[in-house]
């Protein structure tokens, strides 16, 4: 039996798919800066750490795009891991670039979102799958 293919549906499961993208490529634009800004007083490890942390958790949101159509617990996870990647990766491109923060605690903020995303995604493969009935 091959396995159907679907597409990412729903506008969760698309959402995340794009902010897996947009994820992935700044990731990347933020470790070439890392490599070659030339950036003095520790910006360049700043730039590295938003480059890891948005590169490690964009495959998770596309994994979690392409999976959780089937698990809305999964999908809040993949959500809350985005938001705090999100928001630990702008306050910390912001001191890069401009000394300036998103808002107070921001980064912290973000790093709590991202474990507990991932605290939900874990619970997610005890809770909430949904069944697809074959028709037969």
């Amino acid at each position: 039996m091959i396995a159907e293919r679907k597409p990412v549906s729903g506008r969760p499961g698309r959402a995340l798919l794009v902010l897996a993208a947009i994820m992935g490529a700044t990731g990347v634009a933020a470790a070439a800066h890392a490599a070659h800004g030339g950036v003095a007083g520790g910006a360049d490890r700043l730039a590295g750490a938003v480059a890891l942390v948005l590169l490690a958790h964009a495959p998770a949101i596309l994994t979690i795009a392409l999976l959780g159509s089937r698990n809305r617990i999964l999908t809040l996870g993949g959500f809350l891991i985005a938001a705090g990647a999100i928001l630990f990766s702008t306050d910390l491109g912001l001191r890069v670039f401009s000394d300036a923060r998103l808002f107070a605690n921001a980064a912290p903020t973000g790093g709590f979102a991202m474990m507990a995303g991932w605290l939900v995604a874990g619970v997610s493969a005890f809770a909430g799958w949904q069944t697809q009935s074959t028709g037969c």
